[in-house]
């Protein structure tokens, strides 16, 4: 039987935080150490109340930092990270100082050279930064991956995805309205969504952006096995008026050659896959985060050309 490891987290008050803290429970390990500015901590309790709970970052490392010079039973061996987009590099170089592995949410890094400045941590360290990509373990997505791969060899399918997910004032408040610090819309909801295309469908071959403003998004990517054609908001409006009845604030939809793709469900236990996969060694590490992170890198620096060529349709709404 494995041994236990010792994990910590960082930014632990967030939305995304308790599927860390259920994934270290769910796998057998144990949570010693936390960090957030913010003190609204209480979903603590329910996995691992006895865990060390710091508000500055400079205590939190010097904690490990201890851990690590006078209780190596207490040694952290990986770090989660949650925190804010324009954070994940400086923690993530926090926890490699301190000789633990890093996990960390999509993106990884706002821009592909930041990648490039990890992987010489990696080797100075002997450490593994591991991304969050847990759409690549959905099972809908691994069948379809398959049925591409064995599908034939010059076929170039037509794909349109759709994400809507309803936000209020508050977020062009927070740090995830501003595009310094989230990546702007396209990085912030939807690296996910171009990790998973990439996976599936291959390269991107051209990158078109049709429309870039804080509420809404969307673009066209050529891949080698695909034209895709993509739209991303957090505006309400744009959600099906039939949904919109019925008080849904999110609409999801991937379609390849007009089929839709299901994958509503399936989502509960992917963190905890995740870090089975990690814990195994077979995470998703710095080389599977590149294509995504060139792709919203370049929708942030393209200029759009408005609704010319083959563009979503969802862009004709008003």
């Amino acid at each position: 039987m494995n041994k236990s490891q010792n994990f910590a987290l960082i930014g632990a008050a967030g939305y995304i935080a308790p599927r860390h803290m259920r994934a270290i429970k769910d796998t057998g390990n144990k949570l010693v150490a936390a960090l957030d500015k913010n003190d609204s901590i209480g979903i603590i309790d329910s996995f691992f109340p006895e865990a060390d709970f710091f508000m500055e970052s400079e205590r939190f490392d010097r904690h490990l930092h201890k851990l690590l010079r006078y209780e190596p039973e207490k040694k952290v061996d990986y770090v989660g990270i949650c925190s804010p987009n324009y954070l994940h590099d400086a923690h993530i170089r926090l926890a490699m100082r301190n000789q633990a592995h890093a996990i960390c949410e999509k993106p990884l890094v706002l821009n592909p050279w930041n990648i490039d400045a990890l992987k010489e941590m990696e080797a100075e360290t002997g450490k593994k930064i591991y991304n969050i990509l847990q759409l690549r373990l959905h099972p809908s997505i691994i069948a379809l991956k398959e049925k591409i791969a064995n599908g034939p060899k010059d076929k170039i399918y037509d794909v349109d995805l759709t994400y809507i997910t309803g936000r209020g004032n508050w977020y062009y408040f927070s740090w995830k309205g501003d595009i310094m610090k989230s990546g702007g819309i396209a990085t912030n909801i939807g690296v996910h969504f171009f990790d998973m295309l990439t996976y599936i469908f291959g390269d991107v071959k051209e990158n078109i952006v049709h429309r870039h403003e804080k509420s809404v998004a969307s673009g066209y990517l050529l891949l080698e096995k695909a034209r895709v054609r993509w739209f991303l908001s957090i505006d309400y409006k744009y959600v099906p008026k039939e949904l919109a009845e019925k008080g849904q604030t999110t609409f999801r939809s991937i379609t390849v050659n007009g089929d839709e793709i299901e994958f509503s469900g399936g989502f509960t236990d992917l963190h905890t896959r995740s870090y089975q996969k990690i814990i195994e060694g077979n995470g998703f590490g710095l080389d599977d985060a590149y294509p995504s992170i060139n792709i919203v890198h370049a929708i942030r620096n393209i200029n759009p050309i408005g609704k010319i060529g083959d563009f979503h349709p969802f862009l004709t709404i008003s």
